[in-house]
């Protein structure tokens, strides 16, 4: 059975991304002559129809970082199952001290969670679901651990063909 490709680069999906800058962490290092700031940017695109790309880089100017984060999240596209406009099932993901619980709402409900994962969430399409952040709130550990819960979500025809019941 041929698993189908979970990630890939935004040019092979072909469709039109937008981005967003989740959050931007200065780092300072004392050296010799004073203070070294550098930069680090949490950067997001979505399509909005199932696909959403995750890049985080650093660099020792702003605008470098965030032109590094979209490079990168543009190489790594996650597409994952959606049930209309929610998630097909509830799921429950630790990554690092981050622990996100989603489950899927009925329609008009809307997107019931916390600022970094209700990015993620809308960006990638969903409408109706319900979240809550259980462990830590660093926003790059909220965004891994909500990109793990969406990678590990599958549609009941997948399962179904799995467990030798269709």
């Amino acid at each position: 059975m041929a698993e189908k490709k979970r990630y890939a680069k935004a040019e092979e999906i072909g469709t039109d991304f937008e981005e967003k800058v989740l959050y931007i962490n200065r780092c300072s290092k004392v050296v010799k002559g004073g203070r070294k700031f550098s930069f680090s940017a949490l950067i997001l695109i979505g399509d909005g129809q199932g696909h959403v790309g995750l890049g985080f880089a650093k660099a020792n100017e702003v605008a470098d970082a965030i032109r590094k984060g979209t490079e990168a999240a543009r190489k790594n596209v996650l597409s994952f199952e959606m049930e209309d406009s929610t998630i097909p099932h509830e799921v429950i993901v630790d990554w690092d001290g981050a622990k996100i619980l989603l489950k899927p709402a009925p329609e008009g409900t809307g997107v019931v969670a916390g600022s970094k994962i209700r990015s993620v969430l809308e960006m990638g399409g969903i409408k109706n679901v319900v979240t809550k952040s259980l462990g830590s709130n660093n926003p790059l550990n909220q965004v891994r651990a909500t990109f793990k819960a969406l990678e590990s979500l599958r549609n009941r025809k997948e399962v179904l063909k799995i467990r030798g019941k269709e």
